[in-house]
């Protein structure tokens, strides 16, 4: 698989990334499992404050990292721009309300006099993340947000095109001081998903990307007996009715799926 930054206007190769070791892999997972070990213990004020920190250095190099959008996937410039205020959003949203959306929750019982009944919301481990090229930064803030504050550690399988976004997102999080291991960069072959999903210390998948890839990964987590999230490609139809103003419809339409 090459990983490359191609200018989708010109076509030009910016720049090539060689695909991870095997034993690139296996040192990642190490990691990010070490990491995971101290991190679901850390009180949610400390990976609240790094989050935070996150938010401001998207913030203060909106104009750099949306450039590096356009570069390699084509955004143009206000799209990218509004990109990155949209990751910072998601940050900022999940450092705000995360505390309260993972606090334990009383159950119901039948009878009282025989105890309680409490639903709560643990870490589960090392998980990887499969994400496509047309969110960059998008797609791995509203994955890493929620789960970083629940304690988890995360692998980034980018889409190829990407490397640099991805890369870059990367390099935002340590400055951030996300600790090495709580997000990684992988520039991993389709066949080293297999190889980290059967991993004891991989916990689930989550992937975006294409029906052909989701049920190539869903399968292998399946007889892994990991958990997946999928979100598989297609547009979804929908009805025009016959009081509604067509061109508005037909403008709208073209937007959105674009």
């Amino acid at each position: 698989m090459l990983y490359a930054t191609i200018n989708p206007f010109t076509g030009e190769v910016v720049k090539t990334f060689p695909d991870a070791t095997d034993e690139e892999v296996r040192n990642a997972i190490a990691k990010a499992h070490e990491t995971f070990l101290n991190w679901k213990e850390a009180p949610f004020s400390a990976h609240a404050a790094i989050l935070q920190k996150a938010v401001d250095l998207l913030r203060k190099e909106t104009d750099q990292l949306s450039a590096l959008l356009t570069l390699e996937m084509g955004k143009v410039t206000a799209e990218a721009k509004v990109e990155v205020k949209l990751s910072t959003q998601i940050l900022g949203y999940y450092v705000k309300h995360a505390e309260a959306l993972l606090a334990p929750e009383d159950l119901p019982v039948l009878d009282p006099a025989e105890g309680k009944a409490k639903f709560v919301h643990e870490p589960l481990g090392v998980l990887p993340a499969v994400e496509p090229w047309n969110f960059p930064y998008y797609q791995i803030a509203r994955i890493m947000a929620p789960q970083f504050l629940a304690g988890n550690t995360l692998l980034l399988k980018h889409a190829s095109n990407v490397p640099q976004s991805a890369a870059a997102f990367e390099d935002l999080m340590k400055r951030a001081g996300l600790p090495e291991g709580g997000l990684t960069n992988l520039y991993a072959t389709r066949s080293q998903i297999e190889m980290i999903l059967n991993d004891p210390r991989v916990h689930g998948v989550v992937l975006t990307g294409s029906e052909e890839v989701g049920s190539s990964v869903a399968a292998i987590a399946g007889k892994a007996l990991k958990k997946s999230t999928l979100e598989l490609g297609g547009a979804d139809a929908f009805v025009v009715l016959k009081d509604a103003e067509l061109q508005k419809k037909v403008d709208w339409a073209v937007f959105g799926r674009h």
